[in-house]
């Protein structure tokens, strides 16, 4: 069989990922801080992206290779003239500045205060203990241990490494070590320094008064009972009635597990909604939240030096292009994310009509295949749109993918939102009686009666999602 050499023309259809089409994916699924901090990037790398002060009109973006943006008006050159008044009064003139004395001039170098210590700074835990280990007089080897003890506490006060590896960093003993961290744990806060949760609370009882009670009998021997809230358990193994465990229990839930917690420096991280859904008289208005995000536009000198100067070199010319090109993209891909989370939100708006109106009750079932059909999209797209992103309503602010939940069946009718369910389940625990908490199988009958088909493992899930503990873990005894 002979090989020879053929030529054949084939049609065929191929998805290309382009530049602009990943960029516009990527930007889509970005929350809000992480937009702007690869706005920012972009602009610190793009030499022809610039931010905007004033509001800019519509950017009409052309072709991938040109970019047309509207001319800003030169203001006018501003001329002043300077006149030298006809009457001068020369002898205080020559007085002043023809003085025998030493003139001093202040200097910008002067010494100022720093910004700095205008800025209030919170005191962290380290700083509060070596503040107080060095009121206490140490010596120079209690006050080296005293610090090797600080710097190994964690977040919450407790001393997370033994005494026998603090002895051997220090070079001392371990009787030299736990000195120090006796003098450690009478400081303030109160429980600080301890090894353990039961130390921790031992340290607040002793500070109390409270050594060899009923207080200290349960935090030594009976711990897991008190998670438990097994408080008959503790009756039967110390011999004492019920109503002296739950004065001591009370005593105990009062204690601060976590010392340290007052001096954390983790910052609130405080939810900005991207799109704000306001009630007017009638109806609903959407507004996409632009506040805090930069005004992009293209630098016009790059613009002008391709297109006017001629004697850009090749190179030079190619990577002006390149860079006016991803500018445009990164402007066209921003203004297609808000369009996109526009219409998302204004899809959401028209099938969840009733909660925005009425409240959580009558938020009803719905998946991201039904907002995709009525805009158009793909379900793929939905999804990148509403992850990370969220809706301030009348109702509350939401991340929009809480607007899309399964179905429960109801006995009679149209289904209901599992939302709805958890909010049910909500208010049934807080509208409990604390002494004789709703079970599981008690909730599900009740939901039953209000005409929703409810299985207990289902109740029990929804539950644990909203961080409820059982009946047996609510009961309380007082």
């Amino acid at each position: 069989m002979a090989i020879e050499l053929r030529q054949q023309l084939k049609l065929t259809q191929q998805l290309i990922m382009t530049p602009q089409l990943q960029m516009a994916i990527k930007l889509l699924q970005l929350s809000r801080l992480e937009l702007m901090d690869a706005i920012r990037q972009e602009l610190e790398e793009n030499p022809t992206l610039e931010e905007s002060q004033e509001t800019l009109a519509r950017e009409q973006l052309g072709s991938d290779e040109q970019v047309q943006l509207e001319t800003v008006e030169k203001p006018k050159e501003i001329s002043i003239d300077e006149k030298i008044p006809s009457e001068i009064d020369w002898s205080n003139y020559i007085d002043e500045y023809n003085s025998p004395g030493r003139i001093r001039f202040e200097s910008e170098d002067k010494d100022a205060p720093q910004y700095e210590a205008f800025i209030s700074h919170k005191e962290s835990l380290s700083d509060h203990l070596l503040w107080q280990l060095l009121v206490s007089s140490p010596s120079p080897e209690e006050k080296s241990i005293g610090s090797l003890i600080i710097g190994n506490l964690d977040k919450d006060g407790y001393l997370q490494t033994s005494s026998a590896e603090l002895a051997q960093q220090a070079g001392v003993t371990e009787e030299d070590i736990e000195e120090v961290l006796f003098l450690l744990q009478s400081f303030d806060p109160i429980g600080v320094c301890a090894r353990d949760l039961s130390e921790c609370l031992l340290l607040q009882a002793r500070n109390l008064g409270l050594q060899n009670t009923l207080v200290t009998d349960i935090i030594t021997q009976h711990l897991n009972h008190l998670e438990n809230k097994n408080y008959k358990a503790i009756c039967r193994a110390l011999k004492v009635t019920m109503e002296e465990v739950i004065a001591a229990v009370e005593i105990i839930t009062r204690m601060e597990p976590k010392p340290g917690r007052q001096f954390s420096d983790e910052e609130p991280q405080y939810i900005i909604p991207d799109i704000y859904v306001y009630k007017t008289e009638d109806d609903f208005a959407i507004v996409i939240n632009d506040d805090g995000l930069p005004k992009l536009r293209v630098n016009s000198f790059y613009k002008q030096a391709i297109t006017r100067d001629k004697d850009v070199s090749g190179n030079a010319r190619n990577y002006i292009q390149d860079k006016l090109r991803s500018a445009a993209w990164l402007i066209r891909s921003i203004h297609q994310r808000q369009k996109t989370i526009f219409k998302v939100m204004e899809s959401i708006l028209k099938y969840q009509r009733d909660f925005f109106e009425q409240g959580i009750a009558y938020l009803k079932p719905m998946v991201l295949r039904d907002v995709a059909e009525d805009i158009g999209m793909h379900e793929s797209t939905i999804s990148r749109v509403t992850t990370n992103k969220y809706a301030y309503t009348p109702q509350g602010i939401f991340e929009l993918k809480y607007f899309f939940n399964s179905s429960i069946k109801r006995v009679h009718g149209e289904a209901i939102a599992s939302a709805s369910v958890q909010a049910k389940i909500r208010h049934l625990i807080e509208a409990e009686d604390p002494r004789k908490p709703l079970s599981d199988s008690k909730m599900a009958d009740l939901l039953k009666a209000e005409n929703i088909d409810i299985a207990r493992r289902t109740v029990a899930k929804y539950r644990e999602m909203m961080g409820v503990l059982p009946s047996s873990k609510r009961k309380r005894y007082c």
